[in-house]
């Protein structure tokens, strides 16, 4: 074999490389800071005051929570929505063609994009808001539920969920499709509906993949800064949107504590991740017993 083709596979990999050793050095240094060590500021004293004064913080409460629960909320929903589409796609035949690509189309568009198209839809002087005023059931555009902007993030998990269930349905459509086709028709043929055979053989199959799913999008959620900070109300803010402007302060010793509040993502994504494989494990074995 020549030098050359010995090389390309390291070759092909070496902008991953770059690009996971740049990450890790940012996470690294963000990890140092959130612990006062910021030289070019004058700190360099090793201290965890960043973290308990954050988490004696009310307002810091208020965002962690409220970042949970947009979180859980959108993750939760759109495995639900999702699973079931996938599910009618399937039984209807529309795995594949001009309706799975255009489901699958807001995958591909980003964040602030679809921030845009909230606004535009669901605001109380948006579309949907306009044709309920023409056709009578409304008599102003302040009687229209405020889904944007409000305390309850209810305009945060509409714009997620429109961005995530295609996600969920392109994410799980093929093993749903394998097992259904497989042990979903053994099941049909001895006896079972159709939806007794997706519910109780193609589900519990499928449930590992599922999980992933719902971890990957509540991860992504907890972590996001665009639909939080474009759609949120004032009060409660997002984690993240509350860890940006304590670090573009003008105080520069106020970047701890934004490092700090980034540090309380990383652990809620930890265990996130721990409650994940212990599910996995616990499956795993369910399914070798």
């Amino acid at each position: 074999m020549r030098r050359e083709e010995k090389l390309k596979p390291y070759i092909l990999l070496l902008p991953q490389l770059v690009l996971s050793g740049m990450f890790l050095v940012g996470l690294v240094n963000g990890i140092v800071q959130s612990f006062g060590i910021i030289p070019a500021f004058g700190l360099t004293e090793f201290s965890v005051d960043y973290y308990v004064e954050t988490l004696q913080n009310t307002e810091v409460l208020r965002s962690l929570l409220f970042s949970l629960y947009i979180s859980f909320v959108s993750a939760l929903l759109a495995v639900v929505l999702g699973v079931g589409l996938a599910y009618v796609l399937l039984a209807r035949g529309l795995k594949n063609g001009a309706v799975m690509r255009m489901i699958e189309l807001p995958v591909i568009i980003p964040h602030v994009v679809v921030a845009l198209f909230v606004v535009n839809l669901c605001s109380q002087n948006g579309l949907i808001a306009r044709v309920i005023y023409h056709l009578g059931l409304i008599e102003n555009s302040q009687q229209f539920p405020l889904l944007i902007y409000d305390p309850q993030g209810r305009g945060i998990i509409l714009g997620y969920l429109w961005k995530e269930i295609p996600f969920i349905v392109y994410f799980t459509i093929s093993m749903l499709g394998s097992i259904n086709g497989s042990l979903g028709e053994a099941a049909v043929n001895l006896g079972a509906s159709s939806f007794t055979a997706f519910r109780k053989v193609t589900l519990p199959l499928c449930m590992p993949n599922i999980l992933t799913g719902f971890l990957i999008v509540f991860l992504f959620a907890m972590g996001a800064y665009e639909l939080p900070m474009l759609l949120g109300s004032t009060s409660p803010k997002a984690l993240p949107v509350l860890a940006y402007i304590r670090y573009t302060h003008p105080d520069l010793k106020m970047r701890p504590y934004a490092m700090a509040m980034n540090g309380l993502i990383i652990l809620v994504s930890l265990l996130a991740s721990v409650w994940y494989f212990y599910l996995m494990e616990k499956s795993a074995k369910k399914l070798g017993s």
